[in-house]
């Protein structure tokens, strides 16, 4: 059978057990010699995001039908230990045997047929779950209580030491947290985040798995950022959990003073749970503690610009002065968060980015940009990835261009600034990202006003610094190749509004700023072999006209080849830009040789001619040949 039929029979092979059609599945593997049997039914088959065996599939999808037939008529050629690669939730998992999926998807008769088959229970995925953990996570006491009873260990964890017993708080599932207490599972483990069960289920609302796992002796940790379980829960808004908490003989009076403190401030300023009237009432109750004897005096911490150098209030009369002032006690609010918190906890910038979010959408910009450059500060204090805040002023200087509204060109380089930081730290994984959200802000300023010859000096030092850099995508694109496609993405809020590629004004900033007209990809484009791709060369000639010339200008070389021996010109998409190359080019005798050279095939090795000369020809479609071996006739 050819390799071509053999894929497509493996491939309705494992559609039959992926659909549940044990009947069809059978009747295809009758045409199967038995020898052949775990070539088909071991071989993993890419779907979508999933990579799985047909055991695999249909244990996943709960086909108890198929998985019998399989372990039945096929058992030798069935691996129960396959690891594939499933999803689940949106989560791609890693490593996931027919028993974890069975397990993660809540079906125990499959469960059961497996592992009295002999699957291993603990098996454990790449990032070291097992299907305990994935039963727990999903609050199926049945398979939780089946795998124990046939040696599931209660005890592992995580890649991230994050326990079954703490998945189970996390997602509130009170009878598996019972039943693993029951067998012994220790409450007081931490993660690497120095997190407890206590602290996960206290941050989610869980009352009564806190009371569960406070019975049950869990003791009152500090993670990894400070944070106590009451904190936590404080933080989040977990009202119900707080007043439980702060009534506990362990809480002494200033841990309840600073809970209701940061709950009432929390409320002031969270997205999902805003509430001003909670927010005076757990501030006023904190206020009445402070002032019973003896009095708890507030410690203040610095003033702050952008909370309108806000200072606390000190007394309960001062707090109810501001009871129907909501701007004040906003602030108020932030600013006890950041007392409570310290500049360096994580948690602390989100409401301080809601609020002046708040303010954008009123057009109140001076005020979110204030709001935004100081969360930004704490963020980068926290060394916290500053991928999303770095987007949201792109996006708000787009907001601000678009109905008119003057950016101030200090903001700009203060962002600009810090996206350059961003990159020179080499993160892989938000190089690309980061790399766009650049060239936004390029287009911004490209779009600003000067008032000054030192603002505009400052920008264009920025900008410099960033394209001196050097940072390319994924593909191989520098900021210039990303300028002139009309493939590069554009964020769809706001920025979409003032950002549109390919963009001329853009070009000639980068190439004052000195952008190499000539450097390549990593199918070896210039930025000329991407502007003349362009595909509106009638409608939005200008740019296309003026990009090209301004390349030129800069120094590009027309005849420059690609990874395919193709030119600019050669390359071109469209009659109208191989004729604005014709009449704006004129080729130079160096570069006909360079061809010729690499055309002919004639050795131009290190040695033989200068080394600027061999990237020279290189550029236009030569290859360096290797030296030969010593001995090599």
């Amino acid at each position: 059978m050819a390799d071509a039929q053999k894929q497509s029979l493996r491939f309705k092979i494992y559609s039959a057990a992926r659909d549940g059609l044990p009947v069809t599945l059978y009747a295809l593997l009758a045409s199967v010699p038995k020898r052949d049997y775990r070539d088909y039914l071991g071989a993993l088959m890419v779907d979508r995001e999933q990579k799985c065996t047909p055991l695999l599939i249909a244990a996943r999808n709960g086909h108890k039908q198929v998985v019998q037939r399989l372990l039945d008529n096929f058992g030798s050629a069935v691996e129960l230990e396959q690891e594939g690669t499933v999803q689940f939730d949106g989560y791609v998992i890693e490593g996931a045997t027919p028993l974890w999926c069975a397990a993660g998807a809540g079906h125990l008769d499959i469960v059961r047929i497996l592992v009295l088959r002999g699957a291993d229970v603990n098996h454990p995925t790449r990032t070291a779950s097992t299907p305990l953990r994935a039963a727990s996570f999903d609050g199926r006491l049945d398979i939780v209580r089946f795998l124990v009873e046939h040696g599931a260990d209660i005890h592992l964890a995580n890649k991230y030491n994050n326990t079954c017993l703490m998945i189970a708080a996390y997602k509130g599932h009170l009878d598996v947290v019972r039943y693993l207490l029951s067998q012994g599972a220790d409450p007081n483990v931490q993660a690497l985040c120095g997190a407890t069960a206590l602290q996960f289920a206290a941050e989610h609302g869980h009352l009564d798995i806190v009371r569960q796992l406070l019975g049950a002796d869990a003791r009152v940790l500090v993670n990894g950022i400070g944070m106590t379980p009451l904190l936590a829960a404080a933080e989040r808004t977990k009202a119900e959990v707080v007043e439980y908490l702060v009534e506990q003989p362990w809480c002494t009076r200033r841990e309840k003073i600073d809970a209701l403190e940061l709950l009432g401030a929390s409320f002031a300023n969270d997205k999902d749970n805003y509430s001003l009237e909670r927010a005076f009432h757990f501030l006023e109750s904190a206020m009445r503690e402070r002032e019973r004897e003896p009095r708890l005096h507030k410690e203040r911490g610095p003033v702050v610009a952008a909370y309108d150098s806000r200072v606390e209030c000190a007394t309960l009369g001062e707090l109810l002065g501001i009871k129907d002032d909501a701007h004040a006690l906003h602030m108020e609010s932030l600013v006890i968060r950041e007392r409570i918190l310290g500049q360096h906890n994580p948690e602390l910038p989100h409401p301080v980015v809601y609020r002046g979010a708040v303010f954008a959408d009123s057009a109140a910009f001076d005020r979110c940009l204030q709001l935004w450059l100081h969360a930004l500060r704490l963020r980068s204090a926290a060394r916290l990835s500053l991928r999303k805040d770095l987007l949201r002023f792109a996006q708000v200087f787009s907001q601000m261009l678009h109905v008119g509204v003057e950016v101030p060109p200090g903001a700009v380089a203060q962002i600009l600034s810090a996206a350059i930081h961003e990159l020179e730290a080499g993160n892989d994984e938000d190089n690309d990202a980061n790399l766009l959200t650049s060239l936004y802000l390029l287009v911004v300023v490209s779009k600003l006003h000067f008032s000054s010859a030192s603002q505009e000096h400052e920008l264009m030092r920025l900008i410099y610094r960033l394209v001196q850099l050097g940072r390319v995508t994924r593909d191989g694109c520098t900021l210039l190749h990303l300028c002139v496609s009309a493939d590069t993405p554009v964020d769809d809020f706001h920025t979409k509004n003032i950002c549109h590629f390919p963009c001329a004004d853009t070009t000639r900033l980068l190439l004052r700023c000195g952008a190499d007209p000539n450097a390549v990809d990593a199918r070896r484009n210039t930025p000329l072999h991407a502007i003349v791709a362009y595909q509106k060369p009638i409608s939005d000639f200008l740019t296309l006209h003026s990009i090209i010339v301004a390349l030129i200008e800069a120094g590009v070389h027309a005849d420059a080849t690609n990874a395919r021996g193709e030119t600019a010109a050669e390359a071109s998409t469209t009659g109208v830009a191989e004729v604005i190359l014709r009449t704006q080019t004129q080729v130079t005798l160096r570069c006909l040789a360079a061809r010729a050279v690499a055309k002919y095939g004639l050795s131009y090795r290190a040695g033989e001619v200068p080394r600027s000369l061999i990237q020279f020809v290189e550029m236009h479609g030569g290859r360096t040949r290797p030296l030969p071996r010593p001995g090599a006739d």
